[in-house]
């Protein structure tokens, strides 16, 4: 109550929490190498050069994503470094507000940046920035936070409102993974919103044609399974199952024994998330938890979906699995082991864990909740996400 009540400690604690974050950037030289590689994106777009044809900042990076998503980073073509940087941090710092927000939504509580909900959301948001996933977020340029906002943004809006399910396919068409929450409406039911996500998803791909159509034919032909342009899949910084399997195995190319796992998980996740009896929620949850662990690679900072996880575990009031959730997201295990050159594949059974704490933490939370599914389903109640549940104590 004394946290509702007086918003102003809450907002120096914001203020404080990014003004630091800045600074480490600053005397750090944070790069925000992904940064760049979306504005040459964007550049090759304005100029009519080859999409998939250039390679960027000092780690050589290519273009990774679909032609929609380059049309979206056309505004960047022409921003000198410092304004691209800057761009970037604060649209990422108003987009982990949203995230907090959308979370506390998801979980039956409303937060606003005005009235009492403002010290918790302040507070929420400062201390969120911290956690790995959010941070390297913040540190790379990316855009997770915009993701992860427009599949919740989606997912909590009214039943029967309008275009629901639009945003997921959106947020499909710049990067795939989103695209598992539109097989999560089917087996849900809710074949109306997963119509209009695979709508949307076409429009993406039919407006990239549209406008280039080389580097359509190239991609969906070619670039699609190419999971080797991404990057490594064996490194520490891969938190999916198939980075978990390649390190245990100590093989670059675990093959059929990750692709096997991966579908069984990928099945169970997906059944897990439209029979769930609990609030709906937890189906949101383990069905981004599955597209995280079955993807081929989830960087660490893609695991953004920690977020919610923790609004939902604390709004259920499992306050103790909500702080362990929150210190595997802040410990950054996977950063301790060896890992110059290729040993990351050469890691102690004992350092198999730190290495990969994400990928851990979600099959152990498909585990959870496949073991509290009760014997008989009960018919879900009907009531949409961004309402409150009719009777909820307060702590």
């Amino acid at each position: 109550m004394a946290l509702r009540s007086r918003p102003a400690p809450a907002l120096v604690l914001l203020a404080v929490s990014f003004t630091a974050l800045v600074l480490l950037f600053v005397l750090a030289d944070v790069k925000m190498p992904d940064a760049f590689v979306y504005r040459a994106e964007g550049a090759a777009v304005a100029h009519g050069r080859d999409l998939y044809g250039f390679e960027v900042t000092e780690g050589r990076l290519p273009a990774t994503y679909p032609p929609f998503a380059a049309l979206l980073f056309l505004p960047t073509a022409h921003l000198p470094a410092p304004a691209l940087k800057a761009l970037f941090l604060l649209g990422n710092a108003v987009l982990l507000a949203w995230l907090v927000q959308l979370s506390a939504r998801l979980a039956g509580h409303r937060l606003a940046w005005t009235g009492p909900g403002l010290p918790l959301l302040c507070t929420a948001t400062a201390l969120a920035l911290w956690l790995e996933p959010v941070f390297q977020t913040f540190a790379y340029g990316q855009i997770n936070l915009a993701l992860a906002c427009l599949v919740l943004w989606d997912l909590t809006r009214p039943e029967g409102a309008r275009g629901r399910g639009a945003a997921i396919g959106v947020a499909a068409g710049i990067k795939l993974t989103p695209g598992l929450f539109a097989v999560y409406l089917l087996l849900r039911g809710r074949r109306r919103e997963a119509a209009t996500a695979l709508a949307a998803f076409a429009a993406t791909v039919a407006l990239g044609a549209l406008v280039l159509p080389a580097a359509t034919v190239t991609y969906w032909t070619r670039l699609v399974v190419d999971t080797d342009r991404v990057g490594k899949g064996w490194i520490v910084d891969n938190q999916a199952l198939q980075g978990l399997v390649a390190r245990a195995l100590h093989t670059p190319a675990p093959g059929a024994a990750w692709l096997l796992p991966a579908v069984v998980l990928g099945a169970a996740g997906l059944w897990l998330a439209s029979r769930t009896d609990r609030r709906e929620p937890w189906g949101v949850l383990l069905t981004g938890l599955t597209a995280l662990l079955v993807s081929p690679i989830s960087w660490s900072h893609h695991w953004v979906w920690c977020v919610p996880l923790i609004a939902v575990l604390l709004a259920d009031g499992h306050r103790t699995g909500a702080a362990l959730v929150a210190l595997c997201f802040t410990a950054r295990t996977m950063w301790l082991v060896p890992r110059d050159g290729d040993l990351d594949l050469h890691l102690a059974w004992w350092q198999q864990p730190l290495a990969g704490p994400y990928a851990l933490l979600a099959c152990g939370v498909l585990v959870v909740a496949g073991l509290n599914r009760p014997a008989t389903r009960t018919p879900p109640r009907r009531r949409s996400l961004s309402s409150p549940p009719a009777v909820r104590p307060r702590p």
